[in-house]
C-alpha cells in the first residue's frame, strides 16, 4: 500500500488508517512525503533539495509511530515532486503498489496543496488502483 502525505509528522487520522488496513489483513506499507517546497520551484533547484532533506530528517523521527501503526516495518521516503500524482506515478513505476492511500490538505484548507485536492481522486484514476482517502477534514 502507497500512503501519500504532506507532513512529515503523521496525522493522527493517518495512524488510526494504517492501524485499520494492517489489522483487515496482509499489507506492506509505502509512504511518501510529497516534497514541501514551493511549486513554482524547478525540480533541480537547490531548495527542492533542501526542503526534502529537511523533511526526510523529521519523517526518520516519525516514522516508528507509523511503523507501530503499521505493526512492522514502513518504506519512509520523501519526493523531490510537489504533486502528489506526480509522486505517486513516480512510485508505481519503481515498485508494485496495489493501493493507495491518501493524506492530504482538503479544499477549504490553507496552503498550496489544496488546490490539488478537488481534482486529484479523479487523476488518479488512471493507475487503475483502489485509493482510501485519510484527508484531515475541513
Amino acid at each position: 500500500m502507497l500512503e501519500v502525505t504532506d507532513r512529515a509528522d503523521p496525522s493522527p487520522r493517518l495512524l488510526d488508517a494504517v492501524a485499520a488496513r494492517a489489522a483487515s489483513g496482509d499489507v506492506q506499507f509505502r509512504l511518501v512525503l510529497v516534497n514541501p517546497a514551493r511549486a513554482e520551484i524547478h525540480l533541480l533547484h537547490p531548495e527542492r533539495h533542501d526542503k526534502a532533506f529537511e523533511a526526510e530528517r523529521v519523517l526518520l523521527e516519525t516514522l516508528p509511530l507509523v511503523e507501530a501503526a503499521a505493526g512492522g516495518r514502513v518504506i519512509g521516503t520523501v519526493s523531490v515532486r510537489h504533486d502528489p500524482v506526480d509522486a505517486i506515478e513516480e512510485t508505481i513505476l519503481s515498485e508494485p503498489i496495489d493501493e493507495i492511500m491518501l493524506a492530504l490538505p482538503r479544499p477549504g484548507s490553507t496552503g498550496w496543496m489544496h488546490q490539488l485536492h478537488p481534482d486529484l481522486t479523479h487523476r488518479l484514476q488512471r493507475f487503475h488502483l483502489p485509493v482510501t482517502d485519510v484527508s484531515r477534514p475541513r
